[in-house]
């Protein structure tokens, strides 16, 4: 839910603007950057400072950086005025991060999830426990919540919702969120977890200047965030970064991620007795017999650990050359937590990338960003929702308290 924009001179907009990405500027500084008059500029600043999303400052003068002539009147964005949070609500997993609305971390939380409890009702309720935690982490409550943006493991359309799916995990993992959260802000997002790793990725991440990309999940199941001309791809159902039709694809005929089948493939391995048990790979206890461990074996150089990595190359090959063809882009990001030990598997399926397409073969790179990426996602979306409605919000605000005194 968002407020309806309220009118205003456009200079407003131009100034708070450029002074969400400004650590502290004059009049002077506004009228060279948004190309306005100096009384537009100073009647600009100082509704804004009325408003609250601006400061003024000490004069250099009284700031001890003396200037001849009459000092210059400095101010900085209020990044203090609201707070944004973004969540990554995974199956297994919550990560909150709370943020000032220059996007400065203020407090991070994360709690391991039962995946076995998933219930629309108790997965409301945890979600909403953990932001209210972090908030309090943060010295900040819901009153001071402006932007809140939740990434989820499922499709989610333009309205927050996600479809029907034939066994109910949708709904488990976007149980009503935009309604939930509606009372708590008055800018909520909630978006797919990958569409987010895109969003981080294309911020902070491999695909910074980069218009054209995919942001690939690779861990428990496929998940892409699609990105073309600079624009983030959803779908009428937001569906476009599901990967079930991989289960279609001859080399890889699943939708579970390379996380998922490389532990699954080591376990095999122990028990079917095609890993010797005194071998490295085969002394690890099934209980710890991971992706991660096996990823870091292969890395080390152990015989049996990289056939399963090659071979994990080989799959995300065919998923490359498959997202190749159907987006066209120009970099393919392996991301999330997966990406951490990846390295190997990737420089194999590089390898195996097919050289006969149509279209070139995509650029194949690691994410830097962990575990994290979708959380990052997330308040990068948070930030960039205040900044472009925080007008709106700000205006209305003080609209409704003059109503309410009159």
């Amino acid at each position: 839910m968002t407020p309806d924009n309220v009118a205003r001179p456009a200079s407003m907009d131009a100034v708070l603007d450029y002074a969400w990405g400004a650590r502290e500027f004059t009049a002077t500084d506004v009228i060279e950057n948004i190309e306005v008059t100096r009384s537009t500029a100073i009647s600009a600043v100082d509704a804004l400072v009325e408003l609250g999303l601006l400061r003024e400052l000490p004069n250099a003068r009284d700031a001890g950086q003396y200037r001849m002539g009459r000092p210059a009147r400095r101010f900085a964005f209020q990044s203090d005025a609201g707070v944004v949070v973004g969540v990554d609500a995974g199956h297994t997993h919550l990560a909150v991060t709370v943020a000032d609305l220059a996007g400065e971390v203020m407090h991070r939380l994360r709690r391991e999830l039962d995946p076995q409890n998933d219930s629309p009702t108790e997965r409301r309720t945890e979600i909403g426990d953990a932001v209210d935690a972090a908030l309090q982490g943060a010295g900040r409550g819901r009153d001071d919540l402006v932007a809140i943006c939740v990434g989820v493991p499922a499709p989610v359309d333009k309205h927050g919702r996600s479809p029907q799916h034939p066994d109910g995990f949708w709904a488990r993992m976007n149980p009503d969120l935009a309604d939930a959260f509606g009372p708590w802000a008055p800018l909520v997002r909630i978006e797919n977890d990958a569409s987010l790793a895109a969003v981080a990725e294309g911020s902070i991440g491999a695909a910074v200047g980069c218009s054209d990309y995919v942001a690939l999940l690779a861990g428990q199941r496929f998940g892409a965030g699609v990105v073309v001309d600079g624009s983030l791809l959803r779908g009428r159902h937001g569906g476009v970064g599901e990967m079930i039709a991989f289960d279609h694809v001859m080399g890889v005929e699943t939708a579970e991620g390379l996380g998922h089948q490389i532990s699954g493939w080591a376990r095999s391995a122990v028990e079917d007795g095609s890993i010797a048990p005194s071998s490295a790979l085969g002394s690890i206890p099934a209980d710890e017999l991971d992706a991660r461990r096996v990823l870091e074996l292969a890395a080390a150089g152990d015989t049996d650990a990289r056939k399963l990595a090659d071979r994990a190359g080989q799959m995300l090959a065919r998923v490359v050359s498959v997202l190749g063809s159907m987006f066209d882009p120009q970099r393919v990001v392996v991301t999330g937590a997966v990406a951490d030990g990846i390295a190997v598997a990737v420089d194999k399926a590089r390898d195996a990338l097919p050289t006969d397409l149509d279209l070139p073969v995509p650029e194949l790179v690691v994410s830097s960003l962990g575990a994290d990426v979708v959380v990052e996602g997330a308040l990068h979306a948070a930030v960039d929702l205040a900044r472009e409605r925080a007008l709106d919000l700000f205006l209305a605000s003080r609209s409704q308290n003059e109503a309410a005194t009159l």
